[in-house]
């Protein structure tokens, strides 16, 4: 049992205790249900007070259970809720604290509640592509108001007790110790009869009709590819136009059929996969970490600054590091006006613009930042520059310093050579912009040491990161997985595609942005330039020369306003380019390959089926720990669709089986002898697929 009873002067209080946000575990439900229970034959109890043991009163279902028999065994929420509300004694919620999900559910059932300030109120589960299945869509409209509830329901977001304290959710907000004051309550209403029900409001709202064609218009517009929002603006129109018994039917159906759509799937499989991704399999959670209380940045180039904004943003003390002045003044003057803008747009006071202008410096001198507790190189990507850079901060670092390396592709075991403290080297891949984008690829030396890998992802966390911890390998997760996608975009121009169709077929699918607007926005010269040294690296790797033909003429993307598109001033709108067209059936006719027409179906397959099989290569090699932290590096970094759950979460919904038939296909067709072994299988998808199994 999770939940404790005590009597005190009449009053039973029923304190649950599921640390660290007392869940709506099996145990708890069963702990609250024994409490009901003895409370009700207790003929000295008056009245029950129901609560949280800490700062939470409950927020919502305990996620261990998802996917488990116990999620749903009896007693049930439902059962519990059902329970109290017909319980002959009246039962008042004390909200303490974080109250989500279930955990409002289960108040809502309560004949009263009593509330402290600053309680967070909400039921989130749209954000899980489910929703409120105990009542929640019923209830809430009955004391919050039909509009009010709606856009709780709909957006999942929190709302601060006090702001809901002329509502009907609260019988009274008190000050101090809300047991206490929960208890004081309870003696006043102690021997009222009957007890009231929320079920039993009666919702008076005459213009819903309108009302809610407006809200799913606007829903619509917004959900889109996710049908949880939708279903829950059906269900809280329920509430209003059927009793209370048929609402709480619609809701339990409008609840069953989403929780099994793959929507929902993906969004709860992205909810644990960010979750999973701070667990490091042999490093435990009571590794010593150390303290980062300063840090500095190599660099103060685009990449730089975002990164040192980051340590800002999070309240540490960072220094710049620059070798030239002006360098090091435009740096500064870039960042500086990031936060400007910041603060034009209203999403920063200037109390907080100060603080993080402030904690931002700058310096041209090694010496400067020599005692700091973290270092992030950010220079050139090439090794010669790094090991210059990483030999020096080998010199000047204080012991214990960790020294990161922001590098996209470069081999860090070869990095942390460079100096004579490999155990203090790890890579730190910011994605671009640094300040704005979640994931942080966290890169594991061969001689990493684990406390630098906790601290690290101790940090990312701190600097409201993703952190995913990717082996050594050329490109590490996301960016040698980016090029198998870049290499199949480039063959579907070959073979009869133009860029537009590409993007236009793969931002259909849900990707934020196509291969080729992303290479625009990222710079072709830089996949120019890994691709050259895959020429002579990689010789046997085939590539299409469309992308080296668009650079030898001048168009490196959105910054020279001209590359797979053209780009006006101001405008990042791409406009597709004749010239551009010509020159890629051009490249075909040199190829001797009779261009086709290729479905968009294709063009997706293709694309994220390549990201798809060199993933099952990656965990084969060990270089992620589970499917689960791919899909995290694509949702968080790539703009992969959340609704679609990653590659590898993708590739399970549509099935192994399929995915390796369709690769085999590909292989086999005209051009397929062109991309090398592109579609071979990796063993580990092929060893899944044969036995009936998923990555996850």
């Amino acid at each position: 049992m999770t939940a404790t009873i005590q009597v005190k002067d009449g009053i039973a209080v029923i304190t649950v205790d599921k640390p660290p946000v007392n869940s709506m575990s099996l145990a708890a439900r069963q702990g609250i249900v024994a409490g009901m229970e003895q409370a009700l034959a207790d003929a000295s109890v008056k009245a029950i007070v129901l609560t949280g043991k800490g700062k939470s009163f409950c927020a919502g279902a305990e996620i261990k259970e998802f996917n488990t028999p116990a999620a749903f065994a009896e007693p049930s929420l439902a059962t519990v809720i059902e329970m109290i509300e017909n319980a002959s004694k009246p039962v008042v919620a004390a909200i303490n604290g974080t109250t989500m999900g279930g955990g409002l559910e289960l108040a809502l059932g309560c004949h009263y509640r009593v509330a402290v300030a600053g309680a967070q109120i909400a039921l989130p589960e749209v954000k899980l592509g489910i929703l409120p299945g105990a009542g929640g869509t019923q209830r809430l409209p009955r004391v919050v108001g039909v509009e009010l509830a709606l856009n709780m329901i709909v957006s999942g977001t929190p709302i601060p007790s006090e702001k809901l304290a002329k509502t009907a959710l609260f019988n009274k907000m008190v000050e101090g110790d809300v047991v206490e004051g929960a208890i004081a309550f309870a003696k006043t209403i102690a021997d009222t009869k009957p007890l009231p029900k929320i079920r039993d409001i009666r919702i008076d709202f005459p213009l819903y009709e309108g009302f809610f064609s407006f809200a799913r218009n606007t829903v619509r517009a917004v959900a889109k590819n996710y049908p949880a929002p939708l279903k829950c603006v059906d269900c809280v129109e329920a509430a209003v136009t059927k009793r209370f018994d048929d609402g709480i039917a619609f809701e339990r159906a409008a609840f069953l059929e989403l929780v099994t759509s793959p929507e929902s799937k993906a969004l709860r499989h992205a909810f644990f996969g960010e979750r999973a991704a701070s667990k490091i399999p042999d490093v435990p959670e009571d590794t010593p970490i150390r303290a980062i209380k300063s840090a500095a940045v190599i660099g103060a180039g685009t990449m730089g600054g975002g990164i040192a904004m980051n340590f800002a943003n999070a309240g540490i003390p960072v220094k710049i590091l620059e070798l030239k002045q002006e360098a090091l003044d435009k740096g500064l003057a870039t960042v500086r006006k990031n936060y400007e803008n910041t603060l034009k747009k209203g999403k920063l006071t200037q109390e907080k613009f100060d603080e993080r202008v402030g904690l931002i410096t700058g310096t041209t001198s090694y010496d400067d930042i020599k005692d700091a507790d973290i270092v992030v190189e950010a220079v050139f990507e090439e090794m010669g520059v790094k090991e210059t850079v990483f030999k020096k901060l080998d010199e000047v670092m204080k012991p214990g310093a960790i020294l990161a390396s922001n590098t996209s592709t470069l081999d860090v075991d070869q990095i942390a050579d460079f100096t004579k403290r490999p155990q203090d080297v790890i890579g730190t891949h910011f994605f671009s912009p640094a300040n704005v984008m979640k994931l942080l690829e966290i890169v594991r030396g061969k001689k990493t040491g684990k406390d630098v890998l906790a601290t690290t992802m101790g940090l990312s966390k701190k600097l409201k990161k993703t952190g995913v911890v990717s082996g050594v390998c050329d490109g590490f997760i996301g960016n040698r997985m980016i090029e198998q996608y870049s290499r199949q975009a480039g063959f579907l121009l070959e073979e009869g595609a133009l860029p537009e169709q590409v993007d236009k077929a793969v931002e259909k699918f849900g990707f934020a942005m196509g291969p080729f607007r992303m290479g625009d926005l990222a710079g072709n010269d830089i996949g120019w330039a890994i691709r050259k040294r895959r020429y002579v690296e990689k010789p046997n790797m085939t590539y299409s020369q469309t992308a080296d033909r668009l650079c030898e003429m001048g168009r490196y993307g959105q910054k020279t306003g001209a590359g797979w598109y053209d780009y006006k001033p101001g405008n990042r709108a791409a406009i597709p380019n004749q010239q551009v067209n010509d020159m890629i059936v051009a490249e075909s006719k040199r190829l001797g390959i009779e261009r086709r027409k290729i479905t968009d179906e294709e063009i997706v397959q293709r694309l994220v089926f390549a990201l798809v099989n060199e993933g099952a290569q990656i965990l084969d090699e060990g270089i992620a720990a589970r499917a689960s932290d791919i899909d995290m590096v694509y949702l968080t970094g790539y703009g992969f669709p959340l609704y679609r759950g990653g590659p590898m979460c993708y590739a399970d919904t549509f099935g192994l089986q399929k995915v390796v038939m369709r690769m085999e296909q590909f292989g086999k067709a005209r051009d397929g002898a062109r991309q090398g072994k592109s579609w071979v299988p990796a063993p580990l998808l092929a060893k899944l697929a044969a036995e009936g199994k998923t990555f996850s």
